[in-house]
């Protein structure tokens, strides 16, 4: 109790001391060539409340203690000028940048994407607009270092550096996105690209701040449903899209406002299409008996120039409000989406008997697809101090309803359920030269599945964690050290009668009523450590280096799934069983947490009209959980059995497994402005990822890609055309099949209109320019899902 009362006594200390010292900074804001530059932000260093230039570059900021001003301004190279807490004028020259500045949210320290140690990528504004497709993974897969899943077009989730499902975190506004996601690779996720003002792509572990699912990076899904700054008037957005090789519409609607501190949120999309079209592909063969078909072994394979069951049907609406004072905002905001969607490659086959069918009908296909049905309601509090170690205290809390229901010829099938409570609470402070933030985080995820396809059986997973992230400047040296202290806890209730298959059909009912339930519960102590570092050795140019240790507890997905997962065409089972005469047995003893050594080397350059950045990495993982095929198959009415001795309809049985495994690459984006209106755009990655001691590769890792962009703008038109080249993948296990190569050609065409008080624009994209035809290596049903065809998108925006 007394160190308690300790503690308290210098909290409260910190929060009610006031500074004798406080001054008015002014000042003016001039490009190179000393014209002022207006809309500059300025803000003392470490601290949220900051002041804009006027159209004369002049500002004035009210400061209590020697510090630094921040000046920032897109496509400027940020500024930092030391102030002595005086009254004080300064004058600063900005920059320009050859690519676009844009603040990290999700780097917790106000840093731009220049100024992260760690690779970064952020999508936004009109950029984003053109390349927002109904799923992260496919807006996404164009950037350096990610790929996507690609389970069909409707769900397809980011894959970055080889890594994805339990090992990306993908977030909406800094909380997860609590879906169901990484059960399955045809689980949709529940962001929606439209509605977002920017999408952050962090690479490599932000486990500090966003826990062990984020060993392998965060996809941020950042919007404004809770303002964090005043609306002075009302603003709206509409945008309207068809896309032809779908036949799909979509319609998006923001609308802003706000008086005296209070403000409004409100945006909803609706998406509507069909099956996509595909250049003409030859179909998978079937597991059928060709003994009938004596005469006709060079018979021709079936082909199609569609993926059936691609459909979408989608509806979200927002709303939010905030108040933003002088130190506290207070917010909230909630979200409904309900989507329709088609699960490709999905459908359940009934073979009858012949004499049945006069009409020569051998199968009847039942239609199999998705209702997601997602409410969210999130909540944000910050208050901002004045002259105190402590800077700003935060809390962001969520709750998410999700449930996931697949329709089997109109009947409910299977369902899955995930509610979620979370919440981060953090204090931005300021200790010496040492400027960081401490915070604690605590998720709570009640999972429940119930159906045909419920592998995984209901868990509940708790975690609570502990995290600091400091930073100290030393010169143009930056340096960043960062912990995090994570309890993770899972709790389920294990049927056995899920796990022995008795052959004699007399014992059935005998097994069903004896079934053992073995109540489940499991703690793992996850620590990540990090430590970088990045120099500015010239102006516009610097080298990042960053060191990461992180520990990662399995999911419940992979350490407690026994079953038929329908929509791969397996038997799954995880970490916690053991196969013996046949048998499956629970007996989830010693596992160990998946923990990742990962090195990121960066070298960037972003002044004059040349740029680039240039990212390598290696990452080594000891006990690395994968799929593995035990060469085993399941039939329904034998059970386990051997391969060779089982019918063709029977399904291979993967189960997870941990073995230590290396991933290492390169990515690399160049961009030169050839003129000042034409820009030309180098890009690449290239990941390979094995198991160590020589036991092969991992399955399904992307496919190495090299692209490159031309831009142009003439008066009021913008032109784009991309190409990029996806290698052929022939790294991989035994039981895969290597993927071909293909090049994508992309065009695009937007034309300003000039009307008044909206900002009007009409564009044209054609993806798939020469209509090429390609298999995605990373997907689980690649030969049945080649990519769409030739697609042109026509739309039009406006904002006012």
């Amino acid at each position: 109790m007394k160190q308690v009362s300790i503690l308290s006594s210098a909290v409260a200390a910190a929060l009610f001391s006031q500074s004798t010292m406080a001054a008015v900074i002014t000042g003016q804001v001039l490009d190179k060539n000393q014209q002022p530059i207006s809309n500059a932000e300025i803000h003392v260093h470490g601290k949220s409340q900051s002041v804009v230039t006027d159209k004369q570059g002049q500002f004035k900021i009210d400061v209590d203690n020697k510090g630094q001003l921040h000046i920032s301004k897109n496509n400027f190279i940020d500024k930092r000028v030391a102030i002595n807490g005086e009254d004080q004028n300064v004058v600063v020259t900005l920059t320009p940048t050859s690519v676009e500045t844009v603040v990290v949210y999700a780097s917790a320290l106000h840093k731009n994407s220049l100024e992260m140690i760690s690779p970064v990528n952020v999508l936004a504004g009109d950029e984003l607009k053109d390349k927002a497709k109904p799923t992260l993974g496919e807006t996404l897969k164009g950037l350096p270092g990610v790929n996507a899943s690609y389970f069909g077009p409707v769900s397809s989730s980011p894959i970055i550096r080889g890594l994805d499902g339990p090992r990306v975190k993908i977030t909406q506004n800094g909380l997860d996105s609590s879906d169901a996601s990484r059960i399955g690779p045809d689980h949709a996720t529940s962001n929606d690209s439209l509605a977002a003002e920017q999408i952050e792509v962090l690479r490599g572990p932000a486990t500090l701040l966003y826990g062990s699912g984020a060993i392998g990076g965060v996809v941020n899904v950042v919007d404004n449903r809770i303002p964090t700054d005043n609306i002075d008037s009302l603003t709206g957005a509409a945008q309207y899209t068809h896309d032809t090789v779908s036949n799909t519409n979509t319609y998006a609607a923001k609308l802003e406002t706000g008086n005296d501190g209070f403000n409004f949120h409100f945006d909803g999309t609706k998406r509507k299409g069909h099956d996509y079209d595909t250049p003409n592909f030859e179909l998978p063969e079937e597991h059928e008996e060709h003994e009938e078909h004596e005469g006709e072994e060079h018979e021709e394979h079936e082909t199609a120039n569609s993926v059936e069951n691609t459909f979408i049907d989608s509806q979200t609406v927002n709303f939010g409000t905030s108040y933003v004072g002088d130190h506290l905002t207070l917010g909230v905001s909630f979200g409904r989406i309900e989507t329709d969607y088609g699960i490709p490659a999905h459908e359940h086959h009934h073979h009858e008997e012949e004499e049945d069918h006069d009409e020569g009908e051998e199968e009847h296909e039942e239609s199999v697809f998705a209702q997601l049905e997602q409410d969210r309601w999130q909540g944000y509090m910050s208050y901002a101090l004045h002259d105190n170690w402590i800077e700003n205290i935060s809390l962001r809390v969520g709750y998410t309803d999700y449930k996931h229901a697949e329709i089997e010829d109109g009947a409910v099938g299977t369902v899955f359920t995930n509610k979620t409570t979370e919440a981060r609470a953090t204090v931005e402070h300021k200790l010496g030269l040492w400027h960081g933030m401490a915070g604690y985080h605590y998720t709570e995820s009640d999972y429940d599945a119930d159906g045909e396809e419920a592998f995984t059986p209901a868990s509940v997973t708790k975690t609570n964690a502990l995290f600091v992230l400091e930073e100290r400047q030393f010169g143009d040296v930056t340096v960043e050290l960062g912990a995090r202290l994570e309890d993770y806890q899972i709790d389920s209730a294990v049927s056995m009668a899920e796990h022995h298959h008795d052959h004699e059909e007399e014992e059935e009912h005998h097994d069903e009523e004896e079934a053992e339930i073995i109540n489940y519960s499991e703690d793992f102590t996850n620590l990540s450590l990090s430590a970088g570092a990045i120099w500015q050795y010239q102006e516009g140019q610097s080298v990042a280096l960053s060191v990461s240790r992180s520990e990662r507890a399995p999911l419940s997905a992979e350490l407690l799934s026994n079953g038929i997962h329908i929509a791969t065409g397996t038997y799954e089972l995880g970490l916690g069983y053991h196969i013996e005469d046949g048998e499956i047995h629970f007996e989830p003893e010693d596992i160990e947490q998946e923990t990742a050594t990962n090195f990121d080397l960066s070298f960037r350059r972003f002044i004059g009209d040349f740029g680039y950045t240039v990212n390598f990495f290696y990452n080594d993982i000891e006990n690395y959980y994968y799929q593995q095929n035990t060469g085993l198959v399941f039939d329904e009415e034998h059970g386990l059995e051997s391969a060779a001795d089982a019918d063709e309809d029977a399904m291979a049985v993967y189960q997870f497994t941990s073995k230590d495994a290396k991933l290492y690459g390169i990515e690399f984006d160049v961009h030169y402005q050839v003129t000042p209106s034409a820009l030309v755009k180098v890009f690449g990655d290239s990941t390979t990822a094995k198991l160590k001691d020589d036991e092969g590769y991992l399955p399904r890792i992307p496919a190495n890609k090299l692209g490159s962009e031309l831009q142009y703008t003439v008066s009021d038109w913008k032109f784009s055309l991309t190409g990029t080249h996806y290698f052929e993948q022939s790294d991989i296990t035994a039981y895969e099949t290597k993927t071909d190569g293909y090049t994508l050609f992309d065009a695009s065409a937007n034309y300003q209109l000039d009307l008044g008080p909206v900002d009007t624009q009409l564009y044209i994209n054609v993806d798939n320019l020469t209509d090429e035809l390609g298999f995605v290596h990373s997907s689980f049903i690649k030969e049945k899902a080649p990519l769409p065809g030739r697609n042109f998108s026509l739309g039009i925006r406006g904002y006012f």
